[in-house]
């Protein structure tokens, strides 16, 4: 027996969005301040077509997610405690369908900026997305919904 208090929320207290836009600004600001690093393009043509196709995709990909655990009527805000386990919708396929949204967002914005600096910092801001975040946030659901998390886990990988 475990002397061990279950977590009531995933303790997340920055919102994971920012952490995202974090990245975009310092990469964008590398670029205007430090050593420009353009990408191949420069933010136009091809690039832009790109970078704005990726940025629908990746909104799109976050919005659905977003929508899924609204209709499960559980909580959106990774500071609150959730009331179900969702594993429809996008869930069926990552069990981090808003991050991997915004992740794939980051690398359309950062193609339309024209830097290749939000791309080099991406590693960074996605350790710390699973360190302080998705972490907490798996620690929390395997302490709150136990094996069928696990099982959940099994089934489903955590990017894709």
């Amino acid at each position: 027996m475990s002397d061990r208090i279950p977590l009531s929320n995933p303790g997340v207290v920055v919102p994971p969005p920012l952490f995202f836009v974090a990245g975009l600004v310092a990469g964008w600001l590398m670029n205007r301040f430090v050593v420009a690093l353009p990408l191949p393009g420069d933010g136009r043509g091809l690039g832009s077509l790109l970078g704005g196709g990726l940025v629908a995709v990746g909104v799109a990909l976050t919005l659905s997610g977003f929508a899924t655990f609204f209709r499960a009527r559980t909580a959106i805000v990774p500071h609150r405690s959730a009331s179900r386990l969702v594993v429809s919708g996008p869930y069926r396929f990552t069990r981090n369908p808003m991050y991997t949204g915004l992740t794939i967002a980051y690398v359309g914005a950062s193609l339309l900026l024209g830097t290749a600096w939000p791309v080099i910092l991406l590693p960074i801001v996605l350790l710390i997305v699973v360190r302080f975040v998705i972490q907490r946030e798996e620690r929390y659901l395997s302490d709150a919904f136990g094996s069928e998390y696990a099982a959940y886990c099994a089934r489903v990988g955590r990017w894709m």
